[in-house]
């Protein structure tokens, strides 16, 4: 993924954790990739997006979680981590629906505000080591990632999201 790497490493180290891009990732919506830090509507983040993990061996496993850092609003984030998809057992070189979706895939929809969604990629220890969390809000991917010995994110890309409707002078694709 590309885009402004600083405020995406920023972003990342803050809320979710450092991490080493050391995996290659890709996400995709309607079969489209997108560069971190760009604007997608909640229409076209609607559907599961296709998340492809690089690698070269099956026997190494990720899980991936999407984490909202701004819900309910950036201006007062009280459930952030908001988490709206887990997959997890995603074996290295195939992609996510090769996994096992803990949570599914609920979209984005912000009412107020602009809001950081993020992907991230741990490497699990071993096959079928993580389980479900209790709730969406409030989610910790640093705080799950210790408590089921996964790795700091592997692998990361977040896209911006606000309203359908929201004005500003931003641009959406």
């Amino acid at each position: 993924m590309s885009g402004d790497s600083s405020l995406f490493n920023n972003a990342l180290r803050e809320d979710v954790g450092s991490f080493d891009q050391s995996v290659t990732f890709r996400v995709l919506f309607n079969n489209r990739p997108f560069s971190n830090g760009c604007d997608l509507r909640p229409s076209t983040v609607a559907n599961r997006p296709r998340v492809e993990v690089g690698g070269d061996d099956l026997r190494v496993f990720y899980t991936l979680v999407m984490v909202d850092l701004d819900a309910p609003n950036p201006s007062n984030p009280t459930l952030k981590e908001y988490l709206h998809w887990m997959v997890t057992d995603i074996p290295a070189t195939t992609d996510a629906s090769f996994g096992r979706e803990l949570v599914r895939y609920e979209s984005p929809r912000p009412t107020i505000g602009i809001h950081r969604i993020v992907f991230a990629l741990l490497r699990q220890k071993r096959r079928t080591c993580v389980y479900r969390p209790e709730v969406r809000e409030n989610f910790s991917t640093q705080s799950f990632a210790q408590e089921y010995e996964l790795s700091s994110p592997v692998a990361a890309a977040y896209f911006n999201c606000q309203r359908e409707a929201g004005s500003g002078g931003r641009r959406f694709f």
